[in-house]
């Protein structure tokens, strides 16, 4: 194919204008034909909706007016702590438009992670499912600064609104509030894959820093027919900056469902819905692997793109989905607070198989030493994003950890945004995923990433899924340890360690092999669907230790 990564590279233009909102980009402009689909929706339950742009328009007008009739100003924070609903996309919108700022927060948290994010950020309002009520019961009288309790789907509680009457009496008309592309638009709180949560300060403008990516990594989106789902929570920064705000921005229809992911489910609801266009974790789209291997068998499906990150997605994977769904997956590279930067596009560049990509038009990414020195092509170092991108400043990036201005500080060298994350780049500018900073395990003189050890592990049939962690040794400084779930109907034994070492030692370098494998049930994962290998060394330290 022809390699036009230069061309687009050279070519991209920064266009950010003076004033921005986020709910008129990604909602407003669209509202005025009524017949433009937002929003397919779907319950786990069977229970279906759909929402014209006029609909969610009009419904955040109305939602708009009952905050202002509650108190909320410009600059308040208003927590979400909803699943994939429509009320949910509603608020975003509502919020934006307002000039307030939204709090989004995962359904699946507990009432101390609610309890620390919220008053930490001081929310004033907050919006409650059924499911999410009563976590939030428990610490509502520890959060002297929460004001009002909306309830959504009927959640009910005395002292709480109910949305639907809310939105019942509020007008539909609402002038959005006149904002700047740097004013505040949300908090978004990181994973804490790097120590405790912090709240990154997104602007309006981060949507236009998020395009390029979502452009390219979705082979030059939108075409004609596009159809946008992700079972990624709009709650995080891949299910709302990756998925559902993109996709409003360019006028194109959004699947939402409300409910587990069951790989399955997934396979039913791409096929529905005639989805075109998807975001799949890496764990998704293994699941999806190990649960039907052909699913062009059983499925009519019509996928043009997707887009995957968070881990690396790894060559079986890969090479599966190109062979059985007919799509070369994208991996994307970026973080909440530096989204969208590293990526690839297979219709107009060539895809190395295991590499994350190159850095997309508008973004200048480098692999620099601890001093912010890029390094030489081939070597190991820092994933790193500069402030700038010929010459002008790149909207990217987040404004500030919410209150924690050392936390601020020490994110950038210099003017290079720190990632946390290893990567090598080759002579081709193309990115090789290493893993997390404290992923890398030293052994014996070298620096070994996980990533290319658990796709290989997890080419092996018996292998459901896996994780790999430097364990202390005497001789070596750490070896690699793999923890493995296995398939159904599998039985761990020595026989199949040694058939998991040989299949490894085969395939990648002598030291890269497991010298100790552990059977588990489950791995723990981030609710954004990463393996928790920080929680697996926190273990294996304590099991020394003991």
């Amino acid at each position: 194919m022809t390699d036009r990564y230069d061309e687009l590279y050279r070519s991209w233009r920064w266009e950010v204008p003076a004033r921005f909102n986020l709910a008129v980009a990604c909602c407003g402009r669209w509202a005025a034909d009524r017949s433009r689909f937002a929003l397919y929706w779907e319950d786990e339950s069977g229970a279906t909706a759909k929402y014209s742009f006029w609909d969610i328009q009009q419904q955040a007008n109305r939602l708009s007016n009952a905050l202002v009739g509650l108190g909320v100003k410009r600059g308040d924070r208003v927590a979400l702590i909803l699943p994939q609903r429509p009320e949910m996309a509603i608020a975003y919108m509502a919020i934006f438009q307002m000039g307030a700022i939204a709090l989004p927060l995962s359904h699946l948290f507990g009432p101390e992670a609610l309890e620390y994010r919220m008053d930490f950020a001081g929310a004033s309002v907050v919006f409650v499912e059924p499911t999410t009520i009563a976590n939030l019961w428990a610490i509502r009288d520890r959060l002297p600064g929460l004001k009002h309790v909306i309830g959504v789907g009927g959640a009910r509680e005395s002292g709480v609104h109910a949305y639907e009457a809310l939105v019942g009496k509020g007008s539909a008309c609402f002038a959005p509030a006149d904002t700047l592309a740097n004013d505040p638009a949300l908090i978004i709180y990181t994973s804490g894959t790097t120590g405790p949560p912090k709240g990154a300060l997104e602007a309006h403008r981060l949507i236009i820093g998020n395009l390029p990516g979502f452009l390219y990594s979705h082979d030059f989106f939108p075409q004609p027919g596009d159809v946008f789902w992700s079972p990624a929570d709009w709650a995080w920064a891949g299910g709302l900056f990756d998925a559902l705000l993109p996709s409003w921005y360019f006028g194109i229809p959004m699947l939402g469902y409300r409910g587990r992911f069951d790989a399955e489910r997934a396979y039913q609801l791409l096929e529905k819905y005639g989805v075109r266009n998807s975001f799949l974790f890496p764990t998704a789209l293994k699941l999806m692997m190990k649960a039907v291997p052909e699913p062009q068998g059983r499925y009519r499906l019509d996928l043009r793109s997707i887009m995957s990150a968070g881990e690396s997605v790894g060559v079986t994977v890969l090479e599966w989905a190109r062979e059985h769904l007919g799509v070369t997956i994208n991996e994307m590279f970026g973080q909440t607070e530096i989204n969208y930067v590293v990526g690839n596009c297979q219709a107009a560049w060539p895809v190395k198989p295991g590499a994350i990509g190159r850095p997309y038009p508008g973004h200048r990414v480098e692999i620099i030493d601890g001093e912010g020195e890029p390094l030489p092509r081939g070597e190991l170092g820092e994933i790193a994003v500069h402030r700038n991108c010929n010459g002008v400043a790149d909207p990217v990036h987040f404004l500030e950890y919410w209150n924690n201005p050392q936390a601020t500080k020490d994110k950038y060298i210099g003017h290079w945004g720190c990632t946390g994350d290893q990567g090598r780049m080759d002579e081709d500018g193309v990115i090789w995923y290493q893993g997390r900073s404290d992923d890398v395990i030293k052994s014996a003189g070298y620096r070994i990433g996980p990533a290319e050890i658990e796709s290989c592990l997890v080419k092996h049939p018996a292998v459901a899924n896996a994780a790999v962690i430097g364990k202390d040794d005497a001789a070596r400084g750490q070896i690699v340890k793999a923890l493995i779930v296995l398939q159904p109907g599998q039985v761990a034994s020595t026989s199949l360690v040694e058939e998991i070492q040989a299949h490894v030692r085969g395939r990648l370098a002598p030291y890269e092999y497991p010298r100790e494998i552990e059977f588990l049930d489950a791995l723990p994962m981030t609710t954004t669907g990463k393996v928790q290998r920080k929680e697996l060394r926190k273990r294996e330290q304590q099991k020394q230790e003991q």
